[in-house]
């Protein structure tokens, strides 16, 4: 919406739209104008206007109002919330009734009173623009919680995350891009929360998309936003994740899933600090600062072609490297037990302790979904685990050297989530490549990892 209330007058007589155009600008409105319901639709495309002033009457039939209550009925049920008032030199009642029937909010006739049409005018805009404020916030608050990630236990006692920290402390505070490498499910969103908090964007908003789960065809969509009508079933304007970042932190996950053919668009951006909502003409500016994940080796993506040079190096002015948990096997049983405190108060269960055999069966795993998979495991635990003591059992945690391909012995998703957990094992972390082995989209490859906790 511009900043003054847009009115959208549709009438086929020159003179009444230029007298029109003059008067409602004397009012402090902003002004479109056509000369036919075509034309009117066509705009309304391309425009918001806050109130739509529409004649009945047109040259193909100027008595009976047909084309006119036709506009009005096709209008009320594409944008049910955009207030019409009709308009005829050639009123009765029961036109004026029909038009409200139909979906107008006010019925005037010509010539019109000048005072009369500035108080209907004044009175719809308004309401216009109270809807429009209240399903917005509601927009944001529903992406907002979207985008949200739960925190997750953060604990940093290994030498590795002791040395990870001390990067972290010399860079959070600095408005500087970073990019986290690490494998999935190691912790990169949590550690890009951790970076926000220690910013002086602490205030600000935390917004977090995965970019391996947005398809090819929306990402102009998800990360600028659209207008009304931008694209078919865009029936009302949605902000995007930059412009819901502003003053804040925006965290692209698995960054090295943009497609290429997307990446000279988000490099134009960030170059640029401009961005256009999908089917505007107008670029908006939004004051972020980028963080960006990989668990793909980025720079041997540019090598081969997948990956644009020039966007990594406007990504990554520093480069920190999360270690898996394997990695960090002094943290392993403090985050066991955090997480399992976290979830016995979640699902109102007893907080046992850990038997010895447990123990040593945490600090022996090789946990390839790292803390996610741990998280996970102790969830499981939470819910099942019905002895005193927390077992090896318990944990469900099979010998991963004798992890064998059986299929007479292992159902569907047992299956699965091996076939799953070997390609990332052979691809080293690498999601996507170990896609490309099971011959699965991005997207589809995605969904699976969340579905086993991977």
């Amino acid at each position: 919406m511009p900043a003054q209330p847009l009115i959208l007058v549709v009438d086929d007589d020159a003179a009444v739209r230029a007298a029109l155009r003059i008067f409602l600008r004397s009012e402090g409105y902003e002004v479109e104008l056509a000369d036919s319901p075509a034309q009117a639709l066509a705009q309304l495309s391309t425009c918001e206007p806050a109130v739509l002033l529409a004649d009945l009457n047109y040259a193909a039939d100027t008595t009976s109002g047909a084309e006119g209550l036709a506009l009005i009925r096709q209008i009320s049920s594409q944008d049910p919330g955009l207030p019409i008032i009709a308009m005829t030199a050639w009123g009765t009642v029961a036109l004026a009734v029909e038009a409200m029937r139909l979906g107008a909010s006010d019925f005037i006739e010509k010539p019109w009173d000048n005072n009369r049409l500035a108080s209907m005018l004044r009175t719809l805009s308004q309401l216009r623009l109270s809807r429009q404020a209240s399903q917005r916030l509601a927009a944001e608050n529903a992406l907002l919680k979207a985008s949200a990630s739960p925190a997750r236990p953060w604990v940093s006692g290994s030498p590795a995350m002791q040395a990870l920290m001390l990067q972290v402390q010399a860079v959070a505070g600095a408005d500087v891009n970073l990019l986290i490498t690490g494998e999935n499910g190691s912790g990169k969103t949590q550690l890009a929360q951790a970076i926000h908090q220690a910013s002086a964007r602490a205030a600000g908003p935390f917004i977090s998309i995965n970019m391996g789960a947005i398809p090819d065809s929306l990402f102009e969509s998800e990360m600028f936003g659209h207008e009304r009508g931008a694209f078919t079933d865009a029936r009302q304007a949605r902000i995007g994740r930059f412009e819901l970042a502003d003053g804040g932190t925006l965290f692209l996950d698995e960054v090295g899933n943009i497609p290429l053919n997307q990446q000279a668009k988000l490099l134009q951006v960030l170059e640029s600090g401009q961005f256009e909502r999908l089917g505007a003409a107008k670029a908006r500016r939004a004051d972020v600062r980028l963080i960006a994940a990989s668990n793909a080796d980025l720079t041997q993506m540019v090598e081969q072609g997948l990956f644009r040079r020039d966007l990594l190096y406007r990504l990554n002015s520093v480069q920190l490297h999360l270690p898996p948990l394997r990695e960090r096997g002094e943290d392993i049983q403090a985050l066991a037990d955090l997480y399992l405190a976290r979830f016995a108060e979640r699902y109102r269960r007893p907080l046992r302790a850990w038997s010895d055999e447990a123990r040593r069966a945490l600090a022996l795993h090789r946990w390839p979904g790292n803390v996610r998979e741990l998280a996970h495991c102790m969830e499981r635990v939470s819910l099942l685990a019905s002895g005193e003591q927390i077992t090896a059992a318990d944990l469900g945690l099979a010998p991963q050297a004798s992890s064998s391909f059986d299929p007479e012995a292992m159902t569907l998703d047992e299956a699965e989530k091996l076939l799953i957990a070997t390609a990332l094992r052979r691809s080293g972390g690498n999601a996507l490549q170990a896609a490309q082995a099971l011959g699965l989209s991005r997207s589809a490859f995605y969904r699976r990892l969340e579905k086993h906790g991977l």
